[in-house]
């Protein structure tokens, strides 16, 4: 019997028109940061047996890789990619000023700025047109207004077609979608990074915008990173991430193991069983999980047939209580950002 794509379900990404795959695919890894970058050829090659298995979503970002590498990667694999059946995904307004630190980062939304990005984007996708155009941080020395004008100019230009905001407080969304629908809203959510469900789910909810919820594996320490496997030595995760440094980790890897109790009680793997408590939060969430491994595509993917009543939810939450993981989730200062999500833990 031939074998087929897998069939991935489609649901509507807010209320504004956007279709998109149930899950997603985070193209950051491919540009390094976990490992070492891949070559153009074989991230394409990612991407491609993604979209094969029914994977049509596709997230990147100006700021992933050294001189914009990932785009250019994406770039080159929609080139072997029919367009009109993608969902293609970037970001502007986030800036690594120096890229021997980890940790020096800046937001720009001046609608000057806006335009450049989305024209130099444009040129690194070779594309007509991005379907969802994020602002990957939220510039608090522009109005969001202003920053939203120029956006919207952009879609009535055709250039874009739809606006997103990535890490923005409750005020801050409301106040752009007053400006113009905002489709989307990308935050990080995962069992171990769950703050945004007090204020920005509700706010979602209510004005119909859908939540993108990138590392919705922990960074992939729920599907064993830096647990079954030690860190490849070119891992930038415990400069960048407390919760992979040092003591930190080795109590964070308790989670992990708690997971893998109750995914063996439900026939998955703990990767399919993190993706799965996510896909139970609401069809208004959308995880984006990526991986520079094909099989870890099949395995993802796996996660839409696992069933959880109301009863298995909670058991899941107990078992990885948020109040107990260990380190904040970003080595980077948050303070000037618009949504300060610093995650302090109770330990």
């Amino acid at each position: 019997m031939e074998n087929r794509p897998i069939q991935i379900p489609r649901l509507k990404l807010g209320r504004q028109g956007l279709e998109v795959s149930r899950l997603g695919f985070g193209c950051y890894g491919l540009s390094g940061v976990y490992n070492n970058p891949l070559s153009h050829e074989a991230g394409s090659a990612v991407i491609q047996e993604a979209f094969d298995r029914g994977i049509t979503f596709f997230d990147t970002s100006d700021l992933y890789g050294r001189n914009h590498d990932n785009e250019i990667m994406v770039g080159k694999a929609l080139k072997q990619l029919p367009r009109e059946k993608i969902q293609l995904a970037t970001k502007f307004g986030l800036v690594k000023l120096d890229w021997d630190r980890h940790s020096q980062y800046v937001a720009r939304g001046s609608p000057e700025y806006v335009r450049a990005c989305c024209e130099a984007s444009l040129k690194r996708l070779e594309v007509d047109y991005i379907d969802l155009y994020y602002a990957h941080r939220i510039d608090v020395s522009v109005p969001i207004e202003d920053t939203m004008g120029e956006l919207k100019k952009l879609v009535e230009e055709g250039k874009i077609k739809y606006i997103g905001l990535s890490e923005a407080s409750a005020d801050t969304i409301r106040r752009a979608h007053a400006v113009h629908p905002i489709t989307a809203v990308q935050m990080e959510y995962a069992l171990w990074t769950r703050d945004i469900e007090d204020e920005i789910v509700p706010v979602c909810r209510e004005l119909g915008i859908g939540i993108v919820a990138y590392s919705p594996l922990g960074r992939g320490l729920f599907a064993g990173k830096a647990v079954l496997e030690p860190l490849p030595p070119e891992s930038l995760l415990p400069a960048f991430l407390p919760r992979f440094s040092g003591e930190n980790l080795e109590k964070n890897k308790n989670l992990y193991s708690r997971l893998a109790i109750l995914a063996e009680k439900h026939a998955c793997t703990t990767a399919q069983l993190a993706l799965a408590w996510l896909l139970h939060q609401g069809e208004n969430i959308f995880p984006i999980p990526g991986t520079t491994k094909v099989w870890n595509i099949d395995d993802n993917i796996g996660s839409l047939s696992v069933k959880l009543s109301e009863d298995d939810l909670k058991e899941i939450c107990d078992a990885v209580p948020f109040h107990e993981v260990f380190g904040e989730r970003s080595a980077t200062s948050l303070s000037q950002f618009d949504w300060k999500f610093a995650n302090t833990p109770s330990k």
